[in-house]
């Protein structure tokens, strides 16, 4: 079992982790866009090749985590324990704010659990990101049903094989806590497999849902 990255219940960014580099750019993107680019080519030939397992994509993710540490961004992180005391895999539901409830979670998730998404199926046609997205559990978000068919049997087949299945039981980001927006679909997979729900509340502010990206 791999060394956790953040052994404790909480975890809280400490004083002091801006890099000057980012306050002579003048906070801008730059430096954050720059690093981060440099992060998806690093882990890209294993990516490509298949190889990019869990302990690869937590390292990237640790490796995104520092960055916007020195650009400023300040993490509060509450509620491992729930991770730790589970000896089984899990349904982790969470809400949908941007597009780093994709790249950071697996950096504190793993190794307690071994983290697959749901995501939309048309992300896997994304250049770069997309190889990093095979594991993964495509869904339309067009056609409930067929979507609904595709979670109960891929998230149980992940599931068996020891991996906890993500859902965003929302139908796209947004940037405020809409609970009635919210699907069941990762309840019923749950129950379906006998695992327990981990709920995961998220309020990110350092990267929005953007025009482009």
């Amino acid at each position: 079992m791999a060394i956790p990255l953040f052994p404790n219940d909480c975890y809280h960014t400490p004083p002091g982790r801006e890099r000057l580099a980012h306050r002579l750019l003048l906070r801008t993107r730059i430096y954050y866009i720059t690093r981060f680019i440099r992060v998806v080519f690093r882990y890209l030939p294993d990516a490509r090749a298949g190889t990019f397992d869990h302990e690869k994509w937590c390292r990237a993710a640790y490796e995104v985590f520092r960055i916007i540490e020195e650009c400023g961004g300040c993490f509060d992180i509450r509620g491992l324990k729930n991770l730790q005391k589970s000896d089984t895999p899990v349904v982790i539901v969470a809400n949908h704010m941007s597009t780093l409830e994709t790249l950071v979670p697996p950096a504190f998730i793993y190794p307690y659990k071994k983290p697959i998404y749901v995501v939309k199926e048309q992300l896997f046609n994304v250049p770069l990101f997309g190889l990093y997205l095979k594991n993964c559990i495509g869904v339309t978000r067009k056609h409930p049903a067929e979507d609904f068919r595709q979670v109960m049997t891929r998230g149980a087949d992940k599931i068996q094989a020891g991996n906890s299945v993500i859902v965003f039981p929302q139908a796209t980001r947004s940037p405020t806590f809409q609970p009635e927006k919210f699907n069941t679909l990762g309840v019923k997979l749950a129950k379906r497999c006998g695992v327990p729900v981990i709920p995961l509340a998220l309020k990110t502010d350092f990267w929005g849902t953007g025009k482009l990206i």
